[in-house]
Order: structure tokens, then sequence, then C-alpha cells
């Protein structure tokens, strides 16, 4: 699988300085942490949830999870789960078949175990699963489950852990609660692929409910606990974990409104400030400006619950060819005793030491996610995958 290989080779190659490299369910777990991308969330319920996952796929969605918590009733659970394994066993029998890396979204420690066994020889096809509300004194018995089921399987099962306890938002508990989960996730590192916020459930213990012109981050008591996450967990020093952005709850874009446009050409014809403004009528800016925050926070890939959020995510992802240019200046060989230099397209400093983390992880993104031709920016991205 790889980024944007949903449209045509041709394409990719006039919008892509660097093509997004291509990866598989095993690549390394550095790789699959910051391939997550747009990770699409559907209720374990769907009838035809096979259908769907591939459906998505041939759309460009790269991670799913298939939730078996918020998402549905808690009458639904059992079917949900029986679902889930006829759903898994008939994807299994489809030659040819190429799914997103999928999750679970369980509820307890121990459905983690008994759907791995349930699931049989279509376990091969799972790549891990998604603990709720996440603490140092829940998930210890949620990573011990996935240890068990990995053990049984003999297929590597990644944790996604959500942060999202009203523990981690209160502020006379939230260090406490830090240290505990950092303890957890550090001794059980090799599991953890990456860390998701649970932002409607910080926003649920108050009340509140950000709308959307407003981003996560003008909610001020959720950027607080954003800020100590990334601050505690996030760190780019080795100790550090992925960790991912919050849902976007609005979802009155749909891509028809824009396909009539899309059809003329991938690249518009001079059209772009005409998509721009009609991507903002439809409420989408919200969504930009967060992912736009996100990366600028420190966050990579986003938690998504409805396909239309997925190519904006993946589009804003894409490593500009100024940012790579800047990336490559900085990591130099010669480079390494520090030094400040003008920037290559001459409108900003780039200093060696304090520009290094910053470099390394842009150039982790463009691995995944490609770099931009000089002339290509978000709109262009965004027409060629609605096409594709």
């Amino acid at each position: 699988m790889r980024h944007f290989g949903h449209i045509a080779p041709e394409v990719r190659q006039r919008l892509f300085h660097r093509e997004p490299c291509t990866f598989t369910a095993d690549s390394s777990p550095r790789l699959l942490a910051a391939a997550l991308g747009a990770t699409l969330y559907s209720p374990a319920t769907r009838p035809r949830l096979a259908d769907d996952i591939l459906k998505q796929a041939g759309r460009g969605v790269i991670s799913m999870v298939l939730c078996l918590e918020d998402s549905i009733d808690d009458a639904e659970v059992i079917g949900a789960e029986e679902n889930l394994v006829r759903q898994f066993a008939d994807l299994a029998e489809r030659d040819g078949a190429q799914p997103p890396l999928l999750f679970i979204r369980v509820r307890a420690p121990e459905q983690i175990a008994d759907l791995a066994d349930r699931l049989g020889p279509s376990i091969r096809l799972l790549s891990g699963f998604v603990l709720p509300k996440f603490t140092e004194e829940r998930g210890v018995a949620f990573l011990e489950s996935l240890a068990v089921a990995e053990a049984a399987s003999g297929r590597r099962l990644f944790a996604m852990p959500v942060l999202e306890s009203p523990e981690l938002l209160h502020l006379e508990s939230r260090a406490e609660t830090l240290a505990g989960i950092a303890r957890t996730v550090d001794k059980y590192r090799e599991r953890v692929l990456a860390l998701r916020l649970g932002v409607t459930d910080f926003c649920s213990a108050y009340g509140l409910r950000r709308p959307p012109h407003m981003t996560a981050y003008d909610v001020h008591i959720v950027a607080s606990v954003i800020a100590d996450v990334v601050n505690h967990l996030g760190r780019a020093d080795g100790t550090g974990f992925t960790v991912t952005g919050p849902v976007w709850e609005y979802f009155r874009v749909q891509e028809r409104m824009f396909k009539p446009q899309l059809r003329r050409s991938p690249f518009l014809e001079g059209r772009a400030e005409e998509l721009r403004q009609a991507l903002i009528e439809h409420d989408i800016d919200g969504l930009l400006r967060e992912i736009e925050l996100d990366r600028a926070n420190g966050l990579l890939g986003k938690t998504c619950i409805h396909p239309s959020h997925v190519l904006p995510v993946h589009a804003l992802s894409v490593v500009s060819h100024e940012e790579f240019s800047d990336a490559e200046d900085i990591l130099r060989p010669e480079r390494g005793g520090g030094g400040v230099m003008r920037s290559a397209y001459t409108n900003k400093m780039n200093e060696v030491k304090p520009h290094r983390a910053w470099a390394e992880r842009t150039l982790q993104r463009a691995e995944v996610f490609g770099v931009a031709r000089e002339d290509i920016g978000f709109v262009e991205l965004l027409t060629a995958g609605l096409s594709g």
C-alpha cells in the first residue's frame, strides 16, 4: 500500500517531486506510525463491512478502526463481535483483496484475546487494537491481554491507546495520570504504535462542543491537555511516541459537491481559487485549519469519522518542496557542527542544531506522504485524490 496509490501513476509523477513510499502491514513500527494518516472509524455493526473496507481502501484510506465501543449501543456488542468475525473471514477469502491497516476498538481487555481466537486464520488481516480511556490502571490489563493474543496467534499486534479519561483532563490529577500513562506505554513500547487523543470525551466532561468554525485549539481547556500530552509523550529525543490529531465531527462536505469541477482536469485549469472558496463555504475551512494546527503542535495523522475528511488530511500531510529543501539542507553531513544559513527559498533562516529534530520529522513524513513538486499545493493534491 502507499498514500495516493489510488491515483494513476502518471498523475502521481506530475504531482510529486518524490513519491510516497510503498509499505505493508509488516513494515517497521516507525514507518507505520508515520503512515497512519487519516484513520477512518467505522461501527463494527455495519452489515457489509468487508465491502466498505475495500471501497475505502480504493479511495485512498490507509488505516481503519472497526469500533465496538462508543459508536455502538451497549446492546449491540455481542452482535457486532459476531459481525466482525464474519466480515474478516469474508475479506480473507477474497483473492487479491488489499485492505488498509485494520484495528479493532474494544471495550474491555478480555475482548482482545477472545476476538483474536475467534478470528482464526483471518487475524492475518488485523494490525492491532485501539484501547479506550487509557490510564495506567486500565492500560496494563489491556496490554497484557494483547501480549497473550499475540503469542497465541503468532501475529504481530499493535496497541493504539486513546487518551480521553477525565483524570487526564482534570488539572488536579493530570500530572499524575500522565506520569502513569508514560510508565505504562514505555514498559510496553514495542507494542504501542501511536497514541490517540479523545477530544470529544474531554469536551463532554464540561458539556462543551466546538462549532465547525472553531478548532480544538480554540477550546482552551482541550488545548491545554493536548499541549501537556505532547510535552510529556511526544518528545523528539527518542523517548516520545507518535500522537495523532483529534477527531473532526462535522461532515456536511460531500465529494459529489466537487465532482463536476474535478472531472475537467486534475490540475483545475486555473480554478484553484474557485475550489478553495467552495471548500471554505461548506465548513471544511475549520477542518483544514485544525489539520495545520495539529502539525504545528506536534501531532501526526488524525482520527476521522467520515470519508470526506480523509483526502484533506492526506493532502495537507504531503511535504512541500520548500519544507523538503530546508530539511535536506539542515541534515547535510557537512552541517553536523551546526551553524546558520539562508534557506534555498531565500525567505527564512535555517539554524542547524535547533531545527534538526524538525528536519528529521519532516523527512520521515516525506517518506510516507511524498514531496510535492515546486508548483503543486494542497488544492492540486486534493483534486487529484478526488479524481482518482
